[in-house]
């Protein structure tokens, strides 16, 4: 099923492409607690982020093509570990997205395998992920890619009251 598929990093020409596609993501997340505040204007303010992503020497968009057609993507960054731990450097993997139509052909797996190899190539020994917790599918894709679940992120709201005020450095709510 992976016929005619390319798996290749984006390049700037690929950038409507890629706001098209990470645009996508976010909207299928529009019940998620994280991703429900979309901006109107996301797509705008997504071609200066992305066209940075897209040219920084620690990081890669991969996209999978077929036929000529941008039908998935999968951001990985070299991101530094803590200076206590080891690893001293993990591939921070996001935005990962296929289109509907193209799911379960094996673009998702050969983005992965891309990602692997550019870890391989960077000396690069760990990956590690995000997902949302309500997207049930999406954890059961990666479990069966290996990742395992190490850590929680957890949300509050905290309600402003009023006018925001600074407070000095070392006095956090001292009066």
């Amino acid at each position: 099923m992976t016929g005619n598929l390319v798996v290749r990093p984006a390049r700037l020409d690929d950038l409507d492409d890629v706001v098209a596609l990470r645009i996508a993501l976010l909207r299928e997340y529009r019940d998620h607690p994280l991703y429900a505040g979309l901006r109107d204007d996301a797509p705008v303010r997504a071609h200066d982020l992305f066209r940075a992503q897209i040219t920084s020497p620690a990081e890669t968009i991969f996209v999978a093509e077929r036929l000529g057609r941008i039908i998935g993507l999968l951001r990985c960054v070299d991101a530094p570990g803590s200076p206590l731990l080891h690893p001293d450097r993990y591939c921070y993997v996001s935005s990962a997205y296929v289109v509907p139509s193209e799911r379960r052909r094996g673009v998702l797996r050969a983005l992965l395998e891309a990602a692997e190899h550019w870890c391989t190539d960077r000396g690069i020994t760990e990956m590690r992920l995000h997902n949302s917790a309500s997207a049930e599918t999406a954890a059961a894709v990666w479990a069966a890619f290996g990742f395992e679940v190490v850590e929680e992120v957890r949300r509050r709201v905290v309600a402003a009251a009023g006018p925001v005020t600074q407070h000095p450095a070392g006095h956090a709510g001292a009066r």
